[in-house]
């Protein structure tokens, strides 16, 4: 199956080469303005090839895309040090405002997977110009959370000195300053967070909660100041959603996506356990969460909302 990347930058480039190393897909296709960028990094991720699994890795211009099963875009300006994610929405708008269209002019059934920040508001606006073009519903989300979510369960599984594949706890709503850590569904292997540590004599405080929860939401400001953006994170998230497009896994991601209400928020794109197969966003599930949790996510919502309007219709 063919994948495109449109944006060569850090986050498409190490996308792509996570995708080299998992075997996923058979070809994929870089699309950059910066044609010679992309012709670089296309033939440094070939060379890898060799090491890893038997695909192709080529540039190429939007028409190349054509028969892509999922295309990922990661293109737009790059995080400064110290901006938030909202201080990107006006110089990104603009990108989506072409790039979708042209994606979809050429590969009309492929699954979008946005990946530029500040993602929730990118999705909605990628959303927007995609059904302007005429583009199904659920075939465009972004990476949101699942990032996030990954960072949340490998804290909680090295707490409670437990392999991260067998906790289970989301990071709901925006993907930034908001964002909700969702203690109160937390399991692991099935087992409620909180009995789980009474019944191995875990210490879980309110200190240790704070701890994570400072960890997660703050790790892409702290490799950001240290490094200036973040990349290997994100692009093994992205290669994880391609993945699931391509094998049609229906697998549970924390992705951000369209919703027409959000705890009364209305019309808003921000990060919910949904269902992700072949096609897109199939359903979105209501996760499980205590009042001040609730309270939070309308609250991250909201946040999320106010900077849509931002956006010029």
């Amino acid at each position: 199956m063919k994948v495109g990347i449109v944006g060569a930058g850090l986050v498409g480039s190490t996308a792509a080469y996570a995708l080299v190393m998992g075997g996923i897909g058979r070809e994929i296709v870089l699309v950059d303005l910066d044609t010679k960028r992309a012709q670089a990094e296309a033939d440094d991720l070939l060379h890898a090839v060799p090491f890893a699994h038997p695909l192709t890795v080529r540039a190429g211009d939007y028409t190349d895309l054509a028969g892509a099963a999922a295309v990922v875009v990661a293109a737009g300006v790059s995080q400064r040090p110290g901006e938030s994610r909202a201080d990107l929405l006006g110089r990104n708008a603009a990108v989506f405002r072409s790039v979708i269209p042209a994606i979809l002019e050429s590969a009309p059934d492929a699954v979008v997977v946005i990946a530029t920040n500040p993602v929730d508001v990118m999705t909605h606006m990628a959303d927007r110009y995609a059904r302007d073009a005429g583009a199904r519903v659920g075939c465009v989300f972004g990476t949101g959370t699942t990032l996030d979510t990954a960072r949340f369960r490998a804290l909680v599984g090295a707490h409670v000195g437990i392999d991260p594949q067998h906790v289970h706890a989301y990071v709901l709503g925006e993907h930034g300053d908001t964002e909700v850590l969702a203690w109160s569904s937390a399991t692991v292997a099935g087992i409620p967070l909180e009995r789980f540590c009474t019944d191995r004599g875990v210490c879980l405080v309110e200190a240790d909660r704070t701890r994570i929860d400072q960890a997660v939401r703050g790790a892409a400001y702290r490799i950001i100041e240290g490094k200036g953006s973040t990349y290997y994170g994100v692009g093994s998230a992205i290669s994880r959603i391609v993945d699931t497009v391509l094998a049609g896994r229906c697998s549970v991601l924390t992705v951000t996506a369209p919703t027409p209400d959000v705890l009364g928020i209305r019309d808003v794109s921000v990060s919910l356990p949904r269902l992700v197969g072949g096609t897109g966003v199939i359903e979105t599930f209501s996760a499980q969460l205590s009042d001040a949790e609730r309270s939070a996510l309308a609250a991250s919502a909201a946040t999320v909302r106010e900077a849509i309007d931002l956006v010029p219709a």
